[in-house]
């Protein structure tokens, strides 16, 4: 299925569709061709407190709509996310790039959370305690925070908005959504459906732009808490800047994600398991493999030699052709940083044995790829090896032993995920323990939790105290309330001027 791409895509305030009104845009490419398919309008501080103020009006109102009525409400939107499925897949592959059968997956996944939102009822139930002193009851329950924003990346335009809007309108917040000024048509569709789907005007907005909205948003007195996925660097900024002005943050960050390789792992299945996660979306996934960590040089051999022959085989196309295992890189700016890093792996001495600097596509040569990379005889002092490179770039670290490959792991700034590839239990148990990451494989080399468990990482790849969706995403964005009653019995006995104490 074509995608029909707008040329000039604007916002979602207040239930629909308006223009930017400001002078700034930016231009959106499509990867493949390295043509520009439109512009996006970047907000101002206008368009975001429009934005804003919608949402802020729309919230008294949707606070107190039953869970069970605003779960009818995320019904119809899944059965619509269902129903344009294709559409939607072809709207993240015209903008990002990445291959349709990827495209799809990551929409599945995004639509997985409105599933699990769709129990709301359950989920915001409370708790009630009879009789905790004489006459005296305890009961709590959970309520929404109010205006709540999420900022999220180009990699994955369907998904990562979808474990932030869905949770938190679903406990009763409105929402204004930032998405990637790089590919903004697939949030904007996802606005119209949800709208479509009878959520009031008002309690979803989409507002695009880059660092101006962003500044706005996390600024602004009436937002209450911020949701961020992106870079390190950019989440600490975020952070630091959402909680000064007193908001509640989730800021998920940067990842250097490694793969185990123990001397008795299935080699045929790791070395499938390590294309899919090192190339699979042109490795622009913060879940990505990007480390392989070989114990003992035997199984390192192994690995590159398997590595490389598959490689040779992997079919780098544009994501529009049903053949293609791989696809652009999202724009030129960022193919070429990817570039930089397999120029600098090479300097740095690493052993570059599969190269796809070169690679072209027969009528396709202005587009944004780049061939698979594989570097071998990476050492922990390489840039290349210390910094998040988000490509198909694919590092194989030697190391003696187990403890070794687990020090590896655990000396690294980030720890978003990790896996281990072993036949042998006591081994997975121990990797598992003592890992210092926050999401772990055994066996599975992207572990990204299921929507009913909750996704985040360890150190600088997280910044805050909430992961997102499952159990941790309905605390993020509600609050407690602890209720203490007594009733009147007609029995008085005088004032108490002591710390209350239950009798």
């Amino acid at each position: 299925m074509e995608a029909t791409i707008p040329k000039n895509i604007g916002h979602f305030v207040n239930g629909r569709s308006i223009p930017g009104s400001g002078s700034r845009y930016g231009n959106v490419y499509n990867p493949a061709t390295g043509e520009v398919s439109g512009r996006v309008a970047f907000a101002g501080k206008d368009e975001v407190e429009q934005a804003v103020s919608a949402a802020a009006a729309a919230f008294p109102a949707w606070a107190a709509t039953p869970p069970l009525r605003r779960a009818r409400i995320l019904f119809r939107f899944k059965e619509l996310l269902d129903r344009h499925g294709e559409e939607i897949s072809a709207l993240i592959t015209a903008e990002h790039g990445k291959v349709l059968s990827d495209a799809a997956g990551s929409l599945t996944r995004g639509a997985e959370v409105v599933e699990f939102v769709c129990g709301i009822p359950h989920l915001l139930k409370g708790s009630y305690s009879e009789n905790v002193g004489t006459g005296v009851d305890s009961y709590s329950f959970r309520q929404p925070l109010g205006v709540c924003v999420g900022i999220t990346p180009f990699n994955f335009p369907a998904m990562v908005p979808m474990w932030m809007f869905p949770v938190a309108i679903a406990c009763g917040n409105t929402f204004v959504l930032k998405p990637s000024e790089k590919d903004p048509s697939c949030p904007m569709r996802l606005a119209e459906l949800f709208a479509e789907a009878g959520l009031p005007p008002g309690v979803l907005n989409v507002v695009n732009g880059e660092k101006e909205a962003v500044d706005h948003l996390t600024s602004h007195p009436k937002v209450a808490a911020v949701s961020f996925v992106g870079s390190s660097a950019v989440g600490e900024q975020v952070y630091r800047k959402a909680t000064s002005h007193g908001k509640r943050v989730q800021a998920l960050g940067s990842a250097k994600n490694h793969a185990v390789v123990m001397p008795d792992a299935d080699l045929g299945q790791a070395v499938d398991a390590l294309m899919g996660a090192a190339y699979g979306s042109a490795g622009e996934r913060c879940m990505a493999i990007s480390v392989v960590v070989a114990v003992g040089d035997k199984v390192a051999d192994a690995l590159v030699e398997r590595i490389v022959d598959r490689i040779k085989t992997l079919k780098v196309l544009p994501g529009q052709d049903t053949k293609a295992e791989m696809g652009p890189l999202v724009t030129g700016e960022h193919l070429d940083r990817v570039k930089r890093y397999v120029d600098l792996g090479v300097s740095e001495g690493a052993k570059l044995v599969a190269d796809g600097r070169g690679l072209t596509i027969p009528g396709h040569e202005n587009g944004f790829f780049l061939g698979a990379c594989l570097f071998d005889r990476v050492t922990p002092g390489m840039r290349i090896y210390q910094e998040e490179i988000f490509g198909p770039v694919l590092s194989l670290v030697r190391v003696p032993d187990f403890e070794g490959a687990l020090q590896l792991v655990n000396d690294h700034e980030y720890a978003n995920g990790t896996a281990v590839f072993t036949r042998d239990g006591d081994t997975a148990r121990e990797f598992a323990r003592r890992v210092e990451a926050g999401m772990i494989g055994i066996n599975v080399p992207i572990p990204v939790p299921v929507a009913f468990y909750s996704f985040g990482g360890w150190k600088r790849s997280m910044f805050g105290d909430y992961f997102v969706h499952g159990a941790e995403g309905v605390n993020f964005y509600t609050q407690m309330k602890t209720i203490t009653s007594r009733w009147p019995t007609g029995i008085r006995t005088g004032a108490d001027f002591v710390m209350p104490i239950m009798k």
